[in-house]
């Protein structure tokens, strides 16, 4: 995996995947049993953290209490001899830039949590690091300054342009501020790509039903070819017809079981649908949740549950049956034994091999 000069990339991967492991690699916390790690054109495999010229924000914010929010920035420069001038210099750019300029004279404790973070990601930025690490700095502030302060976070990197390697458990939180992201699965990287190719295009089963919510849907099946030709998939209680450019991925595996993968906004209204192959069916609403503009709908039909999402004003109630349409063009099918993609774009073998490890980059 290579990070660019000056890119934000995400890790993201639910807890124990390994992200906070290669963060700490990164930063020289852990112990790299095989394998290079260059930062530059320098291999750091052996450097000692203090020489490796980055710099860490962590899940705590770890600030001396003791110290006021000027103290706390400027510590670690006077750790390593800078001249008090720099030191001012600097800390007073940081904390104009993070906008806590008017409170260098207070203690951690006379700050909210959303202070408090930008004290912390201001002792990282009077370093002048290469690279910055963050470790799920957002994961104690509430909703609202969550979505405030990554937004503030992006604007930063813009602002400095220095790379940004950040680890965060939440999908939503990665798809916003990622130029790329990084998908772990129990230490194993699942795919390297930007937010939207993550999102259009999934290597595998599990990148498809870890970035999205609500998760992609998923239905066993067995490619089949109707009389007239069509390609379609039909599994317990649904046939499902393939558009013609997800079919000529797939023409040479009629007759195998597959997994069909569709999102829950690509099965809604009809009038929602603009997709002309869009095939129709009816389904019985289990349980409605309004979320405001729209609506996540669970629905089932012979049996065989999933989730749509419509628009608000075409809202049902439980117990109703609706008719329903399923973007054909937005399918995905995987192979069960690899859960590898079979239709994405980017592949250039038809079924891939077992190796579960994918990646869009060297």
């Amino acid at each position: 995996m290579q990070v660019r000069d000056g890119e934000f990339v995400v890790l993201v991967g639910p807890s124990g995947s390994g992200k906070s492991t290669v963060l700490r690699m990164v930063a020289g916390l852990e112990e790299i049993t095989s394998g290079d790690l260059s930062i530059g054109d320098r291999r750091v495999n052996d450097l000692p953290p203090k020489d490796r010229d980055i710099a860490m924000v962590f899940q705590s914010y770890a600030l001396y209490p003791h110290m006021s929010v000027y103290d706390n920035l400027a510590f670690g420069l006077s750790l390593r001899g800078t001249p008090r001038t720099e030191i001012d210099r600097r800390v007073r750019e940081a904390a104009e830039m993070l906008g806590i300029g008017e409170l260098l004279g207070r203690k951690p404790r006379q700050l909210s949590g959303g202070q408090r973070q930008r004290v912390a990601v201001g002792r990282a930025i009077v370093r002048e690091p290469q690279v910055f690490l963050m470790d799920e700095p957002l994961s104690n502030l509430d909703a609202q300054l969550r979505v405030q302060t990554r937004a503030e976070l992006v604007k930063l990197h813009q602002r400095l342009g220095t790379t940004v390697i950040y680890v965060t458990h939440d999908q939503v939180e990665a798809m916003t501020m990622g130029q790329r992201i990084a998908v772990l699965r129990d230490g194993l990287l699942q795919q390297f790509d930007t937010p939207q190719q993550l999102y259009n295009d999934p290597a595998n089963v599990f990148t498809a039903g870890f970035i999205g919510s609500p998760s992609m849907n998923f239905f066993p099946g067995v490619l089949t070819r109707a009389g007239d030709g069509q390609i379609g998939v039909r599994g317990d209680g649904f046939a499902v017809p393939l558009s013609p450019s997800v079919a000529a991925r797939v023409a040479g595996l009629v007759g195998e079981h597959v997994i069909l993968g569709i999102r829950p906004e690509h099965i809604a209204d009809p009038r929602q649908i603009t997709d002309p192959g869009a095939v129709r069916a009816r389904a019985r609403v289990n349980v409605v949740e309004p979320l405001g503009s729209e609506v996540y709908v669970y629905l089932e039909t012979d049996g065989t549950e999933f989730v749509g999402r419509l628009d608000a004003r075409y809202a049902p109630r439980p117990g109703d049956e609706i008719e329903i349409a399923i973007a054909t063009d937005r399918i995905h099918l995987f192979d069960p034994a690899s859960e590898t993609s079979l239709t994405r774009r980017a592949a250039k073998e038809p079924r891939a091999p077992p190796d579960p490890v994918r990646s869009t980059d060297g």
